[in-house]
């Protein structure tokens, strides 16, 4: 009888997803593993709800987009959410969760998510399943690897944007916001800004002052170029602010919804200094189409790496890539800290020397 394993895919889509599970899937099955898959990420844990999958299932995925098993952010079984009349209400359902783990008697889980699934993963590990983690998100913001799949093709992918926008700023002498995603860190708007040439980068890590974004744009108007590019993470906020939330989605763990920096900033420079302005939300355009090379590679590395550490029975650990190695960490680690943008990072410290500003002097 063959031995199994189980993956799912948890929290927001990426590019690069369907390449670690083709990645992961021909390896086990290569190495005598049948891979059972669940559907919708935790959502199929806890409901049962899977399929097996074949080499043809995953053949030509590669260069897919999303997941083909499906994925969820609001579906956690230590916290999993039901309506009560009109009001949203919490359950445990973990153990429902690990008696399907068990009723299949699986020899490990690759649980393939940012943050929020490794902390899930964390305490499945904890109480005993067996887990490997395996870090995705556009937002590049898991501690200990240097990078995550989905990162590259998100700034690609809003760094052609931006370059497009650049035209018509041009065009209506206009001061042009795009917002980008990221959450709490500001790893897209600093790469895909200064990738793009952006004149203002507005990241979570450097809290801005409205008079110095006025200021550059007043700077580039007296040398005769009377437009501007403003790129800002949408976790970015005013020093002494707050977050700009667009909504709160009570079923979630994470409830806060970020969203309408870009407006705001937009709607400020037009109030105060008389400068035609208009925002562009990139929003979802960023977790879609297929990976770039670079995250089809990462991300098959990170697959195979997978079901060594699983064959070796090395569980709890998150795979991770460190000076182009791939290696792993102990999941308790992950679930402990965000990796931010640091302030002396050597990209501020380049845009800051072409003149680009952060809004802090």
């Amino acid at each position: 009888m063959k031995k199994r394993i189980g993956i799912l895919t948890g929290g927001g889509d990426c590019p690069g997803l369907n390449t670690v599970i083709r990645a992961l899937s021909k390896c086990a099955i290569k190495s005598n593993y049948e891979v059972l898959a669940f559907k919708d990420g935790f959502k199929g844990l806890v409901e049962n709800d899977f399929i097996i999958l074949d080499n043809a299932m995953v053949s030509g995925i590669i260069n897919q987009g999303g997941t083909i098993l499906g994925t969820s952010n609001v579906a956690n079984p230590y916290k999993w959410p039901y309506s009560k009349g009109n009001k949203i209400k919490f359950k445990d359902l973990s153990k429902k969760a690990i008696a399907n783990y068990k009723k299949h008697k699986l020899s490990g889980l690759v649980v393939i998510g940012g943050d929020g699934s490794m902390t899930i993963a964390n305490k499945l590990y904890m109480d005993g399943v067996p887990i490997i983690g395996v870090p995705k998100t556009i937002d590049n913001d898991l501690a200990f690897t240097d990078v995550t799949f989905g990162f590259e093709t998100a700034v690609v992918t809003a760094t052609e944007a931006i370059d497009k926008i650049h035209t018509t700023a041009q065009s209506h002498h206009r001061a042009m916001v795009i917002e980008v995603m990221g959450r709490y860190a500001g790893w897209i708007a600093l790469y895909s800004g200064v990738a793009s040439g952006g004149d203002v980068i507005l990241i979570p890590e450097i809290p801005y002052h409205m008079k110095y974004v006025y200021k550059k744009i007043n700077e580039r108007k007296q040398k005769g170029k009377n437009f501007t590019i403003i790129v800002v993470a949408e976790g970015a906020k005013a020093y002494g602010g707050k977050l700009t939330v667009s909504k709160l989605d009570k079923r979630s763990t994470d409830p806060i919804r970020l969203g309408g920096i870009g407006i705001k900033i937009a709607n400020e420079i037009e109030k105060n200094i008389g400068i035609e302005s208009r925002a562009t939300v990139l929003g979802h355009v960023q977790r879609g189409g297929s990976p770039t090379p670079f995250d089809r590679i990462l991300a098959t590395r990170f697959g195979t790496e997978a079901v060594k550490l699983l064959t070796n029975k090395q569980f709890g650990q998150m795979v991770i890539c460190k000076n182009n190695n791939i290696s792993s960490v102990p999941l308790e680690e992950i679930a402990k800290s965000l990796k931010l943008v640091p302030k002396d990072h050597p990209l501020i410290t380049s845009a800051r020397l072409v003149g680009t500003s952060f809004g802090d002097k």
